[in-house]
């Protein structure tokens, strides 16, 4: 109850300050005193708006997954066009371009390291088409992969050679859906 006081005492003062201010300086001009005023009365309910609308504008500039119950995900297209989601491996988020050409789970080094796996410690036996060309890849086992209520142990992917941007979630995996399709922009994959 006292902090509510204070609240109350506090706003009070602010208020008989700014209210002094206003009254002072409409005495001697009134005309500029009321277009400060509105000016700055129309910053500070812009900046409540966008503070109160945050989630639904960064929601519009960057598209976020949604996990439903299930074991059904919507993937919204991104502004590049491209398919991202985010998933945990062995307990790290990893965010993957979804990738229908690439034929398995592919990780950047970055991404294997932050899992666990040492890119410089692999043997690149194995050899992936890409449109730059043959890479040599090294095979590797994620432990868990987890998205939303989705749980899968010992999923087999690949690291190359090359460094790559970001992470490639490829059909291996998203043929474990009995769902994958778009429509109107969202990817929609559902077990």
């Amino acid at each position: 109850m006292s902090d509510l006081w204070m609240n109350v005492a506090y706003f009070a003062l602010l208020l008989i300050a700014v209210g002094g201010f206003l009254v002072v300086e409409m005495r001697t001009r009134p005309g500029q005193t009321i277009r400060q005023a509105l000016a700055w009365l129309l910053i500070f309910l812009g900046v409540i708006a966008a503070a109160g609308l945050w989630d639904q504008i960064s929601n519009t500039v960057s598209p976020r997954q949604i996990t439903l119950e299930g074991g059904r995900v919507e993937i919204p297209q991104g502004n590049d066009g491209h398919y991202r989601l985010t998933a945990d491996l062995n307990g790290q988020p990893v965010t993957f371009i979804v990738d229908t050409g690439a034929s398995t789970i592919v990780l950047s080094h970055a991404d294997a390291r932050r899992i666990g796996i040492e890119p410089d410690d692999l043997a690149y036996y194995g050899t992936a088409m890409t449109a730059n060309g043959a890479v040599p890849t090294a095979q590797v086992t994620i432990a868990r992969l987890t998205l939303g209520d989705i749980s899968d142990t010992n999923v087999p992917a690949v690291v190359t050679q090359g460094e790559l941007g970001q992470s490639l979630l490829g059909m291996s995996f998203l043929s474990r859906f009995v769902r994958v399709s778009i429509d109107n922009g969202v990817m929609v994959i559902e077990r």
